[in-house]
């Protein structure tokens, strides 16, 4: 088996007893860089040299015992909206198409201090608004199951990279489904937090209050793996908490969910999901059954409400964020502008691309003067009753079970043709940024098509490890997970 098959703690393992070095893993992933991405396109950039720079003060570290992290050694893939020190971080957006961070996210600098080495910038939707990975400025990722279907977004290039073996594992962020989507149509898991479990500091942002870094990995253990390592309290993010601390081996070592009640909220199961996609989840309900879990559907009328809640709020703070980009402090600058107004007016309408432009008129729409209280206020109060329903359900259940998306991966070109039906696949995502919850995606199933099906496992705040060990249980009794596309 080559180094880039292996799960990121099998590496790690590897490294641990001297069979192979942090230098023959970035070698390793940067072989299949290159035999693999002109196809499925996972990489902004891959910097070799700075990868095994890094992945030699690191393997010092180890061989000093100054490293002993689940994941030292370990390369990781890093989404292209978080800072790396004079590594260019893009956002896959021309407007910042050249621009080095003077520091490193504290996501980064947790890895570094445990021995991860970032290896490289993956691709994204162009500041993390799409669900397609189409929007960016460096052009559509591939599917890895199918080239001709898309990988999810935004964090499309993090999933791909992964399911692709262009990368053991990777750091992707999620606003509204962005690193659990993805994972669901390649077939990888991934986690998104609870909201101030991972710091934010050095995160680009596009939606502050809904904006949450998460792993991506081949299996669960990888995941909560990487989680451990960058959760906690940061006193760069304000809005950062201190997390309870677990082990690997209380994930990895559940091996049933005797005692465990689970929700399934009957109506993501309505108008349009998957007939595929909604037996393949009720198929996971029933493994969790055999484990020992007591699951019940139960009514969550005001989902239909997350679509036009979300897309408020994400977009009114998107287009204040948005706003310090600008052609002036850094970035992109139009060759064509004279004036000051022409420096502001050509930067963005040439530096942004259109999913961009839209989100930032309609978030200045609904922030606007006539419209604040009809939809932006509306928005903030269908939060508080999407918070209210989820702590209703959490008074009885252990934590929930439901679908990622409502079809499988979709078409090249499809998404973006009709942005509406690409909003509204973010239906059963959504709602857990809203509410600030953790969430685990991971594969349950395969359409008629072979293309890959996920589920998620929603929980309480703060409790990553109740919905960690459910995945891990589930891993363990079933193996989707290790399920491989046909690669180049």
């Amino acid at each position: 088996m080559e180094i880039y098959e292996m799960s990121a703690l099998e590496v790690a393992e590897k490294i641990k007893n001297k069979e192979i070095t942090a230098m023959d893993a970035v070698e390793a992933v940067s072989k299949s860089f290159e035999q693999r991405d002109k196809v499925y396109n996972c990489y902004t950039h891959f910097n070799k040299e700075l990868a095994l720079e890094k992945a030699e003060k690191a393997q010092k570290r180890i061989d000093d015992g100054k490293a002993d992290s689940p994941l030292a050694g370990v390369p990781v893939a890093i989404k292209d909206n978080i800072c790396t020190k004079g590594d260019i971080t893009s956002c896959s957006s021309k407007i910042l198409h050249n621009f080095k961070p003077p520091y490193d996210a504290t996501v980064i600098q947790r890895l570094e201090a445990a021995g991860s080495v970032p290896c490289g910038k993956v691709n994204m939707d162009e500041f993390a608004m799409g669900s397609t990975t189409e929007t960016s400025f460096y052009g559509a990722t591939k599917n890895p199951w199918d080239i001709e279907k898309v990988p999810g977004g935004s964090s499309g290039g993090a999933a791909a990279a992964v399911a692709a073996d262009e990368s053991v594992i990777a750091l992707g962020s999620d606003t509204g489904g962005s690193i659990r989507q993805p994972c669901s149509f390649c077939g990888v898991t991934g986690l998104k937090p609870t909201y101030g479990a991972v710091s934010r500091y050095g995160l680009i942002a596009y939606a502050s209050s809904l904006d949450q870094i998460g792993p991506i990995g081949k299996n669960v253990a990888d995941v909560a793996a990487m989680f451990s390592i960058i959760s906690g309290k940061d006193e760069k993010d304000g809005t950062s908490v201190n997390t309870t601390p677990f082990t690997l081996e209380e994930i990895t070592n559940t091996a049933d969910l005797k005692g465990k009640k689970i929700g399934i909220p009957s109506d993501y199961f309505g108008e349009g999901i998957n007939e595929e996609v909604a037996k393949s989840v009720m198929n996971a309900a029933e493994t969790l059954k055999s484990l020992g879990a007591d699951v019940e559907t139960f009514s969550m009328p005001i989902v239909e409400y997350a679509i036009p809640a979300y897309y408020i709020i994400a977009c009114a703070e998107a287009c204040s964020n948005l706003s310090r980009f600008d052609g002036i402090k850094y970035g992109y600058k139009s060759p064509e502008a004279e004036t000051l107004r022409d420096v502001y007016f050509k930067s963005r309408s040439e530096g942004f691309g259109m999913e961009v432009k839209k989100r930032i008129m309609l978030g200045n729409f609904v922030l606007s003067s006539g419209y604040f209280d009809a939809y932006y206020m509306k928005a903030l109060k269908a939060k508080g009753l999407i918070v209210r329903a989820f702590n209703e359900a959490f008074e009885k259940y252990d934590f929930l079970l439901g679908p990622v998306a409502p079809t499988t991966a979709l078409k090249i070109g499809k998404g973006l043709s009709d942005p509406l039906a690409m909003y509204l696949g973010d239906i059963y995502t959504v709602m857990i940024n809203i509410a600030g919850l953790p969430s685990l995606a991971l594969p349950c199933g395969f359409d008629s098509k072979n293309m890959p099906v996920g589920m998620q496992l929603i929980g309480k705040p703060f409790d990553e490890k109740t919905i960690l060990a459910a995945g891990n249980a589930y891993q363990s009794a079933t193996d989707w997970h290790k399920q491989k596309p046909n690669l180049v």
